[in-house]
């Protein structure tokens, strides 16, 4: 079992992860948006979707790794 410190450092880098993950879905969109090539455009599409699965990830390991996250999926307005 983890400690605290180390539970909290795994929950950080997650997060941090999340971010970064979900901004790389930003930056392949706005790309999309400008390729005039149908052929880069699809490149850049399928890199868009394995960030998206990246986002499912890294959810799927908080939800598992942080019980007030969890609960927040469930409860929330």
């Amino acid at each position: 079992m983890y400690s605290k410190e180390v539970e909290n450092s795994d929950l950080k880098k997650a997060r941090q992860s999340l971010i970064e993950e979900l901004e790389a879905i930003n930056w392949y969109e706005t790309r999309i948006e400008d390729a005039k090539d149908p052929a880069l455009k699809k490149i850049l599409e399928h890199n868009r979707d394995e960030e998206k699965e990246h986002v499912a990830m890294l959810m799927e390991w908080l939800r598992k790794s942080d019980k007030e996250q969890n609960k927040k999926f469930k409860e929330h307005d």
